[in-house]
């Protein structure tokens, strides 16, 4: 299953504890922004963690996913503000980890780009894939203001 989805097009879904959905939504999405093969995995599996981060850590969301033509961007709305740019400054061998850290980390191996901004009380987690990953290795992290997603 795949949706059209057409560059600027945007998708939300409420963060609830029906992660399967989401995922298959997720799937949905990527597939029809030509997401494929690993990328499209990498995708869904962030999706899945991060709206799970968002409802142990708050009371739920939202998830709003774009497309342009370099690749796709999921945003997590938490409403209440509780991820802090604290949990992303985890750099360790993930076998040193503890529960809730390991997750942190696996999110920041399988994005291209994350970016929180948590400047007026709510949470805006901002992940992006591009169409093809990067070969280096190299991710980056960002705190603060950040462009919103393009309003269509």
């Amino acid at each position: 299953m795949a949706v059209d989805v057409l560059p600027g097009f945007r998708l939300e879904w409420p963060i609830t504890d029906d992660l399967a959905a989401l995922r298959v939504g997720v799937r949905a999405f990527g597939t029809g922004a030509g997401l494929a093969g690993k990328r499209l995995t990498d995708l869904v599996i962030a999706a899945s963690e991060a709206a799970g981060k968002v409802l142990d850590h708050g009371e739920g969301g939202t998830l709003i996913a774009w497309s342009d033509p370099g690749g796709v961007s999921l945003e997590f709305v938490d409403v209440t503000g509780a991820l802090t740019m604290a949990y992303w400054t985890v750099d360790a061998d993930p076998a040193l980890l503890a529960g809730r850290e390991v997750g942190f980390w696996l999110l920041r191996q399988l994005c291209d780009e994350i970016s929180l901004d948590d400047s007026d009380g709510t949470t805006r987690l901002h992940l992006r894939f591009h169409h093809r990953a990067r070969h280096n290795g190299d991710h980056r992290v960002t705190a603060g203001r950040r462009n919103p997603p393009p309003a269509y």
